[in-house]
């Protein structure tokens, strides 16, 4: 699958959604994995994990290239649940301030339990695992992954 320039994919983020999955993951004790962003969109909120869907790319295979990229992760997509389709809007853009951003979000319900130590820090500078409550309750997480778990 060949990658967009960095022109063309700015002008495909100006002028049409996103698609996207989002993985809402849930340990044995009951929390949910949060990053801190390190990119525009929702930089420096902590969101759950996740990324966009390419052309032509299958649903299933998105879903291990997102799950391995941004966790390091082999795919459970048999063992997910598909918890609901949501919109997600954004003042910014991957490149600045110039445009808003569209996303048709698909959030993805997985039990794992990960070794925080261990996942890759090109999307999230930082892992924590928020209780539920914690999460509604914590003004630095992210209105868009708030409303997953409403």
């Amino acid at each position: 699958m060949n990658m967009l320039e960095y022109k063309e994919f700015k002008q495909v983020v100006a002028s049409t959604p996103l698609v996207s999955i989002d993985f809402l993951i849930e340990n044995s004790e009951g929390k949910i994995l949060l990053g801190l962003r390190n990119n525009r969109p929702a930089q420096g909120f902590w969101f759950v994990p996740g990324g966009r869907i390419r052309k032509d790319e299958r649903l299933g295979a998105a879903f291990s290239r997102l799950l391995m990229s941004e966790l390091g992760v082999e795919s459970v997509f048999d063992r997910s649940k598909l918890s609901a389709p949501f919109e997600h809007f954004y003042p910014d853009n991957f490149s600045g301030a110039d445009f808003t951003t569209h996303y048709l979000a698909f959030g993805y319900e997985i039990s794992l339990d990960i070794d925080l130590e261990q996942l890759p820090d090109s999307q999230h500078q930082n892992y924590q695992w928020y209780s539920k409550d914690e999460l509604l309750a914590s003004e630095q997480v992210h209105q868009h992954t708030k409303d997953y778990f409403k």
